[in-house]
């Protein structure tokens, strides 16, 4: 998690959202693919972090399923890129923060428990949910200015 952490604050001084992920094979610890957002930069609404490490693995091993990889990824996943994931046979998903406004995992579609789902990977959410969380909302409060709760209470202190 600590390299996906790493894509995540590269991202941010791009100017990404940041969320960065790692794929990890599961069997040897080998690193697949890292990466991290690029939505911005390639104008490509598509260009998440999970979905750039699923293909640029796919592209090295030459196939499309990705049966014993592990994906480390700073935010819950939507439901794009959870898609994916199950599409790509990825083993196990571990994620940061928890998205209860866009994830696709734990929240909203919850991707791997509908019954069209073929493949539910493993997922353990929660793993450095702090730090993960801390870079988006330091992102975020940067660009919109400090949430109104933080700014009160720093004009009492």
């Amino acid at each position: 998690m600590d390299m996906a952490l790493q894509e995540a604050s590269a991202a941010a001084e791009m100017g990404e959202v940041p969320v960065g992920a790692v794929l990890i094979d599961g069997l040897t610890g080998d690193v697949l693919a890292r990466d991290h957002n690029r939505v911005e930069i390639k104008r490509d609404p598509t260009a998440h972090a999970e979905l750039l490490v699923l293909q640029a693995a796919a592209l090295r091993l030459g196939q499309k399923r990705l049966v014993n990889a592990d994906l480390y990824v700073t935010l819950e996943p939507c439901a794009m890129c959870a898609a994916a994931v199950s599409l790509a046979r990825v083993r196990r998903v571990y994620f940061g923060a928890y998205d209860p406004k866009g994830g696709g995992v734990d929240h909203g579609a919850r991707i791997f428990q509908q019954p069209t789902c073929h493949h539910r990977p493993e997922v353990f959410g929660g793993i450095e949910e702090i730090r993960s969380a801390a870079l988006l909302k330091n992102f975020f409060s940067l660009r919109r200015g400090a949430w109104p709760g933080e700014a009160a209470a720093k004009s009492h202190e």
